[in-house]
């Protein structure tokens, strides 16, 4: 039987979530903290990781948090962490970390903890950093909490700060030549809040890339279109992919795509994608505790009853993140 999320968060837990952002944004850096950061071919940079939260279909309280790390810059799969988790807190427009993000910090944490050699040197969030309702998305979320270097890669346009995605802005994505090409997002108060990105010669539909934490914006664009095997960067897609993979075969559900061979970038054809996976991700879905407000609302993480094959994985219920 499909189980559903608790509704909409009270007002004064809003309040709260709106404070604790705002004082967490006073942590954000926007430059370049890391060397490599500013070598044109990123000298140095070794791993990249990428994190994802999906859903059960059908089902708004189950969910599967992963963590993958790659090689940079041959983007293989070195590491990868997934797990079953129970959510109980609802999607909130502007509140994405309240939900995904503990799971998320706590999956870094025990890789630092068990493997520290893996850690990533950069993270790719499927969602926002700064371009946000408040300056504060959830790739500025775990940046802060991991004290990891994030990058926000979202599919969509957010509307904020005056910015539409309007008949202007599909001009200005219709002139995108090649796989690089960008364009500056800047809003109506006249602050550059990221970059639209052709991240693939035969994409049609661009990337929005902004500064999550410790990371300049031109750096995470060269990033990001420099980890695009396909549309969406790899280490999104694989923590994408594999999530999905890990709940049909932990749950036997029908539907989620098994991982398949993958073929080259020289070798995909125009608005092609692999096999086994969409060009767009699905959209995923989860709620979680943010540790601030125990009183309102819980989250806890089930044993998972098989580990991914090949990952170095523990599960066992985490400790939330104090902030």
């Amino acid at each position: 039987m499909a189980r559903k999320a608790a509704g909409r968060p009270p007002e004064e837990t809003l309040s709260l979530w709106k404070r604790e952002q705002a004082l967490l944004k006073t942590l954000v850096v926007d430059r370049d903290t890391e060397a490599w950061q500013r070598d044109p071919a990123f000298s140095g940079l070794q791993r990249v990781g990428g994190v994802d939260v999906s859903f059960v279909k059908g089902d708004s309280v189950s969910a599967c948090a992963s963590l993958v790390v790659l090689s940079y810059p041959e983007l293989e799969v070195m590491y990868e962490d997934c797990r079953m988790v129970s959510l109980t807190a609802p999607y909130v427009s502007g509140f994405l970390a309240f939900r995904e993000v503990p799971f998320l910090v706590d999956a870094v944490q025990q890789l630092r903890e068990k493997e520290p050699r893996l850690m990533p040197q950069v993270l790719f969030v499927d969602g926002n950093g700064v371009l946000h309702h408040r300056g504060f998305g959830v790739a500025c979320h775990l940046g802060v909490l991991t004290d990891l270097p994030c990058i926000g890669v979202a599919k969509k346009l957010l509307q904020v700060d005056g910015l539409e995605n309007n008949a202007l802005h599909k001009e200005k994505i219709r002139l995108l030549q090649g796989g690089g090409d960008s364009f500056p997002l800047m809003g109506g108060s006249g602050t550059v809040l990221g970059m639209a990105l052709k991240s693939h010669d035969h994409s049609t539909k661009p990337l929005y890339v902004s500064v999550g934490h410790k990371m300049s914006l031109e750096a995470a664009v060269r990033l990001t279109h420099g980890c695009c095997k396909f549309r969406i960067p790899e280490p999104v897609r694989q923590a994408d992919i594999r999530s999905r993979d890990y709940i049909r075969r932990t749950l036997g559900v029908q539907g989620a795509p098994a991982l398949r061979p993958e073929r080259s970038k020289k070798a995909q054809r125009p608005k092609a994608c692999p096999q086994g996976a969409s060009e767009e991700p699905a959209e995923v879905s989860c709620c979680v505790l943010n540790c601030s407000v125990k009183s309102t609302w819980q989250r806890t993480e089930p044993t998972c009853p098989s580990p991914c094959e090949g990952a170095i994985l523990e599960v066992h219920p985490p400790a939330l993140a104090v902030i």
